[in-house]
C-alpha cells in the first residue's frame, strides 16, 4: 500500500519529487508515532544511554534513502508489480550480513542450512524469472527494461546492506521506536540532496513542488503508511535477526503484486505467458522467504547471537546483563519516561492538521485504477495492521 503512491511518476512528475514527498511523509510519522506510542522522553533517555548508535541510525536512513529513490525510478520503467519482488531481493544481503558480522546461523543445524539455502536458491530463481519475464515480454524499450531491473537490485543491495545499523541496533538493547526516530534524519537529508542535486536546484525543485501540491497528499499518505509498515519490520529484525526477520517481512511483495495488478492493471496488457511468469517468479521468492523464516534458530546458533553482543558491549562499555534483558524485551525505563506529555499531542495535531491541508489542495490524476479493487485492499491492510499491533503489544508492549 506504501509503494502505491509511487505509480504517480508516470504521470510525469520527477522520481526525485515523488521521493522527498514520500520521506516527509515519513519524517512526519517518525516523530508522530514513537513520541504517542512510548513517549518522547522515554525516546531521548534510550538514546542517551547508547549515543554511539545515533550515527549508525542516520547512516542506515541514508541508505533507505536512496534504495527508496532507486525504487521509484524501477517503478516507473518496469512497473511495481515486477519492480516490487525485484528489490525484496534485499533478503539475500541481510541474509550475507547477518551471517557475516552477527552471528547468525552459526551453530545451526543441517536442517536449518538447508531451508536457508533451498530459499536463497528459491528467491534467486523467482528474480530471475520475473527479469526474464520482463525483458521478454515487455512492451518498454529494452534499455529502459535493463535500467529498471538495475534500479530495483540497486536498492536491494542498499536495503539489505542498511539491515547492518539495525541489527547492531538491536543487539545493544535499543527499541526500534528510538532507533527510528534518528533514522528519518538521515532519510530527509539525503533524499532532499538528491533532488536538489539532479532536479535543478533551489529554483527548479520549488517549481516542481508548486505543480506537484495536488498530489502531495498521496505521497504523504504513502510514506505514513510505509513508516506503519516498517515499525513491524524493525521489531522483527529485533527479536528474530535480519536473516530471518527480513525474508518473511518480504512477503509484503504480495501486496505489491496485488495493487499493481488488481488496482493499477499492469498486467492486462501482458500475454498469458508474461503473467504466468510474474506470478511463477513471485510464487517462487515467497516460498523462499517462507523456507528461511521457518528455521528456527537453535540453541548453539542463540550463543552465537551472544558472543555478538557481547563483543558489541566490550567496544562501547555497556553492562551486558542489562542490555542481553533489553534485547530479549525487558523495559527499564520507569513510568515517568513513558508518560505522555502536551507536546506528544501537539505533534499528534501538528500532523493531522498538515494531512488536513494537503488533502484540501488534491485533485485526481489520469491514472487507471480499478476502485473496487483499491477499497477491499485498503480495508485489507488496515485490518493486518490493528490485528498485528494488538498482538505486538500483548507480547512486547513495544520495547
Amino acid at each position: 500500500m506504501a509503494n502505491a503512491p509511487a505509480k504517480l511518476v508516470s504521470a510525469g512528475f520527477s522520481p526525485y519529487l515523488i521521493s522527498l514527498g514520500m520521506v516527509a511523509g515519513v519524517f512526519v510519522a517518525r516523530w508522530t508515532v514513537p513520541p504517542l506510542v512510548k513517549g518522547s522522553a522515554y525516546v531521548w533517555r534510550d538514546l542517551a544511554e547508547k549515543p554511539h548508535l545515533i550515527v549508525w541510525a542516520i547512516l542506515a536512513g541514508m541508505c533507505w534513502a536512496v534504495a527508496n529513490t532507486l525504487t521509484v525510478f524501477a517503478i516507473r520503467d518496469v512497473g511495481l508489480s515486477v519492480a516490487f519482488p525485484l528489490w525484496n531481493a534485499n533478503s539475500l544481503v541481510g541474509l550475507f550480513w547477518g551471517w557475516a558480522l552477527f552471528g547468525e546461523l552459526r551453530g545451526a543445524g543441517a536442517r536449518n542450512w538447508l531451508k536457508v539455502l533451498g530459499g536463497t536458491a528459491a528467491i534467486v530463481a523467482g528474480a530471475c524469472v520475473l527479469a526474464y519475464a520482463t525483458s521478454q515480454q515487455s512492451e518498454a524499450p529494452a534499455r529502459q527494461v535493463v535500467q529498471g531491473i538495475g534500479a530495483a537490485l540497486g536498492a536491494a543491495a542498499l536495503w539489505g546492506t542498511m539491515y547492518v545499523p539495525y541489527r547492531k541496533a538491536y543487539i545493544s538493547g535499543l527499541n526500534p521506536l528510538s532507533f527510528v526516530t534518528v533514522f528519518t534524519f538521515g532519510e530527509l537529508g539525503t533524499v532532499l540532496a538528491l533532488a536538489l542535486a539532479f532536479d535543478g536546484g533551489t529554483r527548479e525543485l520549488g517549481a516542481e513542488l508548486t505543480r506537484a501540491r495536488p498530489v502531495l497528499f498521496w505521497l504523504f499518505l504513502g510514506g505514513f503508511c510505509w513508516v506503519l509498515g516498517d515499525l513491524f519490520q524493525q521489531y522483527a529484525a529485533k527479536y528474530l535477526g535480519i536473516g530471518r526477520g527480513i525474508p518473511l517481512s518480504n512477503t509484503n511483495q504480495l501486496w505489491g503484486l496485488a495493487w499493481g495488478a488488481l488496482v493499477f492493471g499492469e498486467l492486462a496488457g501482458k500475454g498469458a505467458e508474461a503473467q504466468a511468469l510474474v506470478v511463477a517468479g513471485s510464487a517462487l521468492m515467497i516460498a523462499g522467504a517462507v523456507a528461511i523464516g521457518f528455521a528456527e534458530p537453535g540453541e548453539a546458533e542463540r550463543a552465537s547471537w551472544d558472543l555478538a553482543m557481547g563483543r558489541e558491549c566490550d567496544r562501547y562499555g555497556m553492562d551486558v546483563r542489562r542490555v542481553a534483558a533489553q534485547v530479549h524485551g525487558e523495559d527499564f525505563m520507569d513510568r515517568a519516561a513513558s508518560q505522555r506529555h502536551r507536546r506528544e499531542w501537539v505533534l499528534v495535531a501538528a500532523a493531522a492538521g498538515m494531512f488536513v491541508w494537503l488533502a484540501m489542495g488534491t485533485k485526481g490524476q489520469p491514472l487507471a485504477i480499478d476502485m473496487p479493487w483499491l477499497i477491499a485492499l485498503a480495508a485489507a491492510s488496515v485490518a493486518v495492521l490493528v490485528g498485528c499491533a494488538r498482538m505486538l503489544w500483548r507480547v512486547t508492549r513495544f520495547s
